[in-house]
């Protein structure tokens, strides 16, 4: 197998660049360099050519709003050589020189996010609203139940059914049928971003990759009425979302490779050797989100490339080039062109350095004076706020234009910061006063030329509240820009479109005049991962499992003006009691704020208890069994130095010295894990009689003696025995 050595050179930086704002066009011969089309949100659009290593600008084209998404269209199975470029809610089109061939105004309500272009037809999306254009001319149009991240459809030569695909925020691919829903794929996390596999959909034209905001990638094919999975890509490694894939033969085996762009700035080659599932074979690590991936040849023909923007407007590229030549046995020289390039760099900074020096005191001149009046530097923020069902955590990433000086977090509930081996920022945490709101405040300082930090929170389901993030990046005059973020009742919980009806199951059903739009409002109020808008339809449904501990939950409700219904109702069912005790308290209030009477039913059902704690069992069992490991190994090292020996030990305590780091490690990254499963099971306690009327706090002191002395049968009966 050939090795992989791929070497980083930075061509340009524009502005802030959008997820597939980056193009290159199809060479005009065979092998011959290819031309860089690239977008960003001052609304410059431009075409780039390279020159002896160097960008060299081909042509120039400044729109009104900012560019979300370039694409490249021509005839139907032809080459695809016309620029299109959504900006607002305009579309421009351009020819391969830069001249405007379109400019067409969709007039929608709200900027086109995502676009894609086949032979005559155009399908633009915004957050919610999907539209199909034939020539121009409306021809299907689609309300999504929930935020569309991508569209993309099956190549009309292959298949001559115009299929487009939409992805969707709720784990699902929507294939659409003219302005209806053929069926729905639901796929392992959301996902951000589609590609046509192989850039043409394979032999059939169906087949198209996924990447989701978890960081997982797939291939599903669709078929007319059913789709078929073929392969996923887990991320056991637990690296940032996909925001980019591409297909291109950059090991020249003939086989075309998968190359995966991720939101921690990891660029990926996979290989498709014997089995259809792609093989890890390539990874480089850049510091900004990757925006887009392509594969081509740039600079020098002969040598293939694999070009990525990132968020802050850099086109990078990982060629395999050699910047140095072999002149014999282990003496190495820099190529011309890599002289070259050195010069003109060393030039460049000098002048940087020179303009520097001037602006500054230009400044300086104009901030001393009487008439001088300060701006406040404007900068975006690309901030993510996600839950990873893996740990049951948040990662909470924030990027900017920008170096970041600080960040300062605060917090009005408890949460957990959770260790992030990423990120090299100094921590400091202050005082606290938690009647005063405050249940964290903690600091993160950034090194020099850091413009992306990512955290990780873990919250507790039931304490509600906001998490605040304050961003000030290094510029003058000193600014900062308040990031919020809510931490929901049920935090942990994650969508899915799953559920098992065998399972003990609690009910708690509500009723009241409430509108559909009201208790939808109050169900996204209490769980992540839902709409903003109220979902088409008289009757909703939507289904949960916790990311903590594997329980579920299932969401069914309806408003006091559907026709099936003359009051509101709503229905929730969770075999965990502790869920249904937390949305009970949390509706009851929300609907006391809009003074709405509410009317609550309940069923418990008692063989749910020993179920939760079942689940709940082997991850005490382990975190029980790793703290009483990790409380060994200071004793075992001291015995090992004494002793000068460990074969007196047994094999259980040879294995702990061995793992020692790693079992050290795992501790550290998962502080208060035991707590939070003690804190669970008293919760479940209480509430299980809390719904018969009964307070039991005074037994909590006996049920964590319980705990201590942990046997799953003995922790049952205490519950059974009240």
């Amino acid at each position: 197998m050939m090795e992989l050595n791929l070497t980083r050179v930075d061509y340009v930086q524009v502005g802030v660049t959008s997820s597939k704002s980056l193009r290159l066009l199809p060479p005009q011969v065979p092998g011959k360099p290819q031309r860089i089309v690239v977008g960003d949100h001052n609304g410059e659009l431009q075409c780039l050519g390279m020159k002896k290593g160097e960008p060299v600008p081909v042509f120039n084209a400044t729109l009104k709003k900012k560019i979300t998404r370039v694409e490249l269209a021509g005839p139907v199975g032809g080459t695809r050589e016309r620029i299109f470029a959504a900006s607002g809610s305009e579309i421009k089109g351009f020819t391969k020189k830069g001249k405007n061939f379109l400019t067409f105004d969709t007039s929608l309500a709200e900027p086109i996010q995502t676009m894609f272009v086949e032979g005559a037809e155009l399908f633009t999306c915004g957050n919610f609203v999907y539209n199909h254009y034939h020539d121009c001319k409306d021809a299907n149009h689609f309300l999504s139940a929930d935020s569309i991240c991508d569209v993309i459809c099956i190549p009309t030569n292959k298949v001559p059914e115009v299929t487009p695909v939409l992805a969707c925020q709720d784990r699902v691919l929507r294939v659409l049928q003219d302005s209806d829903l053929l069926y729905e794929v639901e796929v392992p996390g959301p996902p951000a971003v589609m590609q046509l596999y192989g850039n043409d959909g394979g032999d059939e034209g169906d087949e198209i990759l996924y990447g989701t905001s978890d960081g997982r990638v797939g291939l599903v094919q669709i078929g007319r009425m059913a789709p078929s999975h073929r392969w996923e890509l887990p991320n056991e490694k637990r690296s940032g979302g996909v925001l980019a894939l591409d297909s291109y033969d950059i090991t020249a085996d003939g086989v075309l490779d998968l190359i995966v762009g991720r939101d921690d700035g990891l660029v990926e080659i996979y290989s498709y050797d014997e089995s259809d599932e792609p093989i890890f074979r390539f990874k480089h690590q850049l510091s900004e989100s990757v925006t887009a991936v392509q594969g081509g040849v740039i600079a020098t023909q002969g040598y293939d490339e694999i070009v990525c923007s990132t968020y802050a407007g850099w086109i990078s590229a990982l060629t395999s080039e050699p910047n140095v030549k072999e002149s014999g046995p282990d003496v190495y020289h820099l190529s011309d062109q890599g002289r070259e390039k050195i010069i003109g760099l060393r030039g460049e900074l000098e002048e940087l350095q020179q303009k520097v020096m001037t602006e500054r005191e230009k400044y300086q001149q104009t901030a001393t004076s009487k008439t001088a009046i300060s701006a406040v530097p404007h900068f975006d923020i690309n901030d993510k706020f996600v839950l990873n069902r893996e740990d049951a955590s948040y990662t909470l990433s924030l990027e900017l234009q920008l170096p970041i000086d600080n960040v300062l977090l605060q917090s009005d509930v408890p949460i957990d910061l959770l260790d992030v081996e990423k990120n090299s920022a100094v921590v400091s945490y202050s005082a606290c006063v938690p009647e005063e709101g405050n249940f964290l405040l903690a600091t993160y300082r950034c090194q020099a030329n850091t413009t992306r930090l990512e955290l990780k929170i873990r919250s507790i389901e039931g304490q509600y509240g906001t998490l605040q993030a304050y961003v000030t990046p290094r510029v003058q005059p000193k600014t900062c820009q308040v990031k919020q973020y809510q931490i929901k009742p049920l935090s942990l919980h994650q969508r899915t479109h799953v559920f098992d009806d065998n399972r003990p199951l609690n009910t708690i059903k509500l009723s009241g005049p409430f509108s559909l739009a009201e208790v939808h409002s109050w169900v996204n109020f209490c769980l992540p991962e839902l709409p903003e808008r109220t979902p088409p339809g008289d009757c909703i449904t939507f289904h949960f499992v916790s990311t903590f501990l594997d329980t579920q939950l299932e969401c069914v409700y309806s408003g006091s003006n559907a026709k099936v219904t003359k009051k509101g109702e709503a229905i929730f069912r969770s075999d965990n009691i502790s869920t249904i005790s937390i949305l009970k308290d949390v509706l009851t209030k929300e609907a006391t704020k809009k003074k709405i009477s509410l009317n609550i039913t309940y069923e418990i059902n008692e063989d749910s208890i020993p179920y939760t704690l079942n689940l709940i069992h082997p991850k005490l069992e382990y975190q029980l069994l790793l703290a009483k490991k990790v409380q060994l190994i200071d004793g075992l090292k001291e015995l090992q130095v004494h002793e000068n020996d460990t074969s007196f030990m047994s094999p259980e305590y040879k294995q702990i010295l061995e793992d020692a780091e790693e079992l050290q490690a795992e501790f550290k990254r998962q502080p208060c894990h035991l707590e939070r499963l003690y804190g669970m099971i008293t919760d479940l306690y209480i509430d299980k009689f809390k719904f018969k009327g009964q307070n039991v706090k005074g037994r909590v002191p006996a049920l964590l003696e319980v705990l201590d002395n942990y046997d799953l049968q003995t922790l049952v009966e205490f519950f059974e025995s009240g």
